[in-house]
């Protein structure tokens, strides 16, 4: 009796809904709390208080509907049959324009057309009503609708560049790996992520954005300074107009080996009067540095993607597999998709795990500041500058890490109205970074042994 992959699956799925709406459902009770921390009471005024609660209300709502549609779908996709059904429509597409429907590459590339247009359907309205209904509501927004259809389609264009070479490459390397597939593919991803790494600020980056440098001054001056004590290869430092499209504020630093590069956002500059926070939060990403969190992060990325790809060679071939999902034959991609389903409890293991270990990373970075004399600097930074939680994405969510190879400084909780009081549950399942009562409460601890 074969074995019901695809029946598990699904079920898991609603499960694992089921729970995580659970914990939304804590978090979302957590935003009606009507009375700021005790540790940030005196700190945040109880306009903005007032102000923070609104716009995660807002949210937290906007999430129950979209992750109610969301797994409508996904559920509804995988049980009724349609990734097949579709895989065998955009085949016979082909011999309409004069392809060859037997050439796995053509026939891979058509799929994904037709699963990227019906992707831009289904999310554009949610995409447009988090844009222009609620982030213009508390304020955020500064995109117009031009700007909103023109980074879409800029989107689309990348995608129609980026994804046929490396969609063929993947397809000939699992067709050709033998027994050696799961170092080859590896080999290929762990290159592809670090070109993407390169060319994304340089190339990429500018289609969005203008980056101009940090023009000469006392900010350009401390944090050159602070960059040269600790011996940090700083080459060039940025500022993007962040402000174009939102208000809301960040920050972040990437490069490699000795040409690094920070990039503050204008609306970063702008929300922080007092230069020396931000300087302060700098210290703590260079903490990351020093500290070789980033080493320690992308070594533990690129094991588990060797074990990944090395599970995947175990099921590729598995027909009842296959079979299971409603598939007759066994396309590359298809498995590669198959394989990614089927593992989802233990991606959502990993992720917890390496929540945990963030965490860990950014109390460590904090007390490295700390003990660099920034203590005074960092609390109030940090009650501007809170970063938001990092939700790790649930299809190779360490090559969307990879590609990113940005270390994101911070995200305004104050100016940006981050939710202030959050529930214990959710965040250490969802958040990679503490909730900033944790965060001061360990500063004011740290600031202590130092004295």
């Amino acid at each position: 009796m074969a074995i019901p992959y695809m029946e598990t699956v699904v079920g898991f799925m609603i499960v694992m809904y089921i729970f995580e709406t659970y914990l939304d459902l804590r978090q979302h009770a957590a935003h009606k709390l009507p009375t700021l921390p005790k540790t940030l009471v005196g700190v945040i005024s109880q306009e903005k208080f007032e102000k923070s609660r609104a716009y995660s209300l807002d949210k937290s709502y906007f999430h129950f509907v979209h992750e109610f549609v969301t797994i409508l779908m996904d559920s509804a996709i995988l049980f009724f049959g349609i990734l097949p059904w579709f895989w065998k429509l955009s085949g016979g597409f082909l011999p309409m324009v004069g392809l060859d429907p037997e050439n796995e590459i053509l026939h891979t590339l058509s799929f994904l057309a037709g699963v990227m247009t019906w992707s831009q359907i289904t999310d554009l309205p949610f995409s447009l009503y988090s844009t222009f209904v609620i982030e213009s509501r508390h304020g955020f927004n500064k995109q117009t609708i031009w700007m909103f259809i023109r980074d879409m389609i800029k989107g689309i264009l990348l995608s129609v560049i980026l994804a046929p070479p490396i969609v063929a490459a993947i397809i000939v390397i699992v067709q050709k790996g033998g027994p050696y597939l799961a170092i080859y593919l590896w080999a290929f991803m762990f290159i592809l992520s670090l070109v993407m790494m390169t060319i994304y600020p340089v190339l990429i980056a500018p289609l969005f954005n203008k980056f101009t440098p940090l023009p000469d001054g006392d900010l350009r001056e401390k944090i050159e300074k602070l960059a040269s004590s600790l011996k940090f290869p700083l080459k060039k430092l940025f500022v993007v107009d962040g402000s174009t499209r939102s208000s809301h504020s960040n920050a972040y630093m990437y490069g490699f080996f000795k040409n690094k590069r920070i990039v503050l956002y204008d609306t970063l500059i702008q929300q922080c009067k007092n230069e020396d926070e931000i300087v302060a939060v700098i210290a703590h990403e260079l903490g990351h540095w020093k500290l070789n969190h980033t080493t320690y992060s992308f070594i533990a990325v690129q094991i588990l993607a060797f074990l990944q790809f090395g599970g995947y060679t175990l099921v590729r071939n598995s027909t009842d597999l296959f079979r299971s999902f409603g598939f007759d034959t066994q396309p590359v991609l298809i498995g590669l998709i198959i394989f990614q389903h089927t593992v989802i409890p233990l991606q959502h293991l990993v992720s917890f795990g390496l929540n945990l270990v963030s965490r860990a990373f950014e109390f460590q970075a904090d007390a490295f500041a700390v003990n660099l004399g920034y203590a005074k600097d960092l609390r109030p930074a940090l009650v501007k500058l809170q970063v938001r939680e990092q939700k790790n994405a649930k299809l190779f969510p360490q090559y969307v890490s990879c590609f990113n190879g940005f270390f994101v400084v911070g995200i305004s909780q104050e100016e940006n109205l981050s939710a202030m009081n959050t529930d214990p549950l959710y965040s250490a399942y969802h958040y990679s970074h503490p909730p900033l009562v944790e965060r001061l409460r360990a500063i004011d601890g740290q600031d202590k042994k130092t004295d």
